[in-house]
């Protein structure tokens, strides 16, 4: 099979691996339910080398565009860090974006997304999705112009004509270059297609049926994995759950309410605090803030870096930090330094958003990934909305943070999409995953980035669908809520048992 594009830097771990370990052969593929034209994909063997000191990975071959075998193929970087004790099967895991790694999600940070139970009685498997890190990926800008693109200065003030067509210059330029620096890949990186790796990886691990767990965007992945292949559902867990259904200025305006959400409840419990940077009521905070968020285009706070700090990256930094509860000591702070003139910690944030070090260096194309993946999912293209009806919609929607944060991220989304050299791919009609095994979906009542009506929407809409409400804060509950949110998800993957109601966590 010959591939489009080989993740380089692969290629070099696993040569480097094979001097030092031998190769362990996964279990026999299922090869009985290869689509036609695809057998040879089934057939590959998976050999999984020594990567770390409790991990192995491994790479495979995934056709390139899953409804024409000739068009070649491309690399799937995968890690799995296998059971304490006698194992169960695998469990897929995936951490979400679109556009997060899930390689390094089990290679580094499994220990402390799953509960040693289920660690002790499956393998977790790991893998960077199609356009992801060390998988075959996406390519835009360097980090240079890749910074100019995220951070550089206006010349004209946000949400003017100006400003727009300033917008479409610079987006333009980011559209051209992931064209030119991912060839074929860049229409191939949708969620559909991700699904049918899925179901290849499902294969080669030799599984009849899947588990999996998946955060975030990587509920959508699921969602699509169960509507395309009913019949190998085995246990799916959806954490911090999209609604599938949902068009895309409502995804981002719900989205941007979330956020919002978030963000009164951080200001709470600020001002119980004497060390808030707000005073008085919530209503008076609310104001502070958004008195705080108008001044920064004018004040030119300037990192060491030389990066300014205005209104839509202050807005961003906060919408980074609001992910979890566990940053609001953080997120004070931040404010008390921003009112005295230092945006340091406020670029922290965004840049640990944007997988960006202190000298500038990307340490991963998430940004990337994230605009490709959403230009294929949803109809950006031919919806009824500009740039400025979407912000409009947004503001009315989420006034406080969504607002400022929407010129970064809606803003950038819709304007690239429009230009994306690739029309959205169809999505299916329905997602209810007729005849699947039942499915775990897991919604926070306060999430900021996927709320909690998005998870009583896929629960509702799949016919074998398992509410779980987790009642509190932050993104995703599994690993980082309760003991409840825990025995449930365990209980689930362990026994198969399924809730008879939801457990309200």
């Amino acid at each position: 099979m010959t591939s489009p594009r080989v993740a380089r830097s692969t290629a070099v771990a696993l040569a480097l691996v094979m001097l030092a370990s031998g190769c362990v052969s996964a279990p026999a593929p299922v090869e009985s339910d290869a689509p036609t034209g695809f057998e040879e994909y089934f057939a590959q063997d998976v050999a999984w080398q020594s990567c770390g000191s409790s991990a192995e990975c491994a790479s495979v071959d995934a056709p390139l565009d899953w409804s024409d075998a000739s068009k070649g193929s491309i690399e799937l970087a995968l890690s799995r860090v296998t059971a304490l004790d006698d194992s169960k099967g695998s469990i897929l895991v995936n951490p979400g974006g679109p556009g997060g790694s899930g390689y390094d999600f089990v290679t580094n940070s499994i220990s402390y997304a799953a509960s040693g139970e289920l660690l002790s009685n499956f393998d977790m498997v790991g893998w960077d999705p199609r356009g992801v890190g060390q998988s075959s990926r996406v390519e835009c800008l360097d980090g240079d112009a890749k910074d100019d693109l995220l951070f550089g200065e206006w010349l004209n003030p946000y949400d003017s004509d100006a400003w727009i067509t300033e917008l479409k210059a610079a987006e333009q330029t980011f559209v051209d270059a992931c064209e030119a620096n991912t060839g074929a890949l860049l229409e191939f990186v949708d969620s559909a297609s991700t699904a049918n790796d899925m179901n290849l990886m499902r294969s080669l691990l030799g599984e009849e049926k899947l588990n999996y767990l998946g955060f975030s965007y990587g509920t959508y992945f699921g969602a699509m994995f169960a509507e395309l292949f009913p019949e190998r559902v085995g246990r799916l867990v959806l954490d911090g759950a999209l609604d599938p259904k949902v068009e895309a200025i409502d995804w981002f305006s719900v989205q941007m309410s979330g956020f919002d959400g978030a963000m009164n409840a951080f200001l709470e419990n600020c001002l119980d605090a004497a060390s808030c940077a707000f005073r008085g009521t919530l209503a008076d905070a609310q104001k502070q803030f958004t008195r705080l968020l108008e001044s920064m285009d004018d004040r030119q706070l300037v990192s060491t870096d030389g990066r300014v700090l205005d209104s839509a990256t202050l807005g961003f930094a906060v919408a980074s930090a609001l992910y979890s509860s566990s940053n609001w000591p953080s997120l004070s702070q931040m404010f008390t330094e921003v009112e005295s003139g230092d945006a340091s910690l406020a670029f922290t944030f965004v840049d640990s958003y944007y997988g960006r070090s202190g000298d500038g260096v990307y340490a991963n194309n998430s940004f990337e990934v994230y605009t490709a993946t959403l230009c294929l999912d949803d109809d950006f293209q031919t919806d009824a909305y500009t740039v400025r009806d979407g912000l409009d919609v947004i503001s009315k929607a989420a006034p406080l943070v969504g607002g400022p944060f929407a010129y970064d991220d809606y803003g950038h989304v819709e304007t690239a999409c429009t230009l994306w050299p690739y029309p959205p791919k169809p999505k299916p009609d329905n997602f209810d995953a007729a005849g699947a095994d039942p499915i775990l979906v897991i919604g926070t009542t306060n999430d900021p980035a996927t709320p909690y009506s998005w998870a009583v929407s896929l629960a509702d809409q799949l016919d074998s669908g398992v509410l779980v409400t987790y009642n509190g804060e932050g993104h995703t509950a599994y690993g980082r809520s309760n003991e409840c949110i825990t025995a449930a998800v365990d209980e689930y993957f362990i026994n198969g048992t399924v809730p008879t109601s939801d457990p309200d966590c």
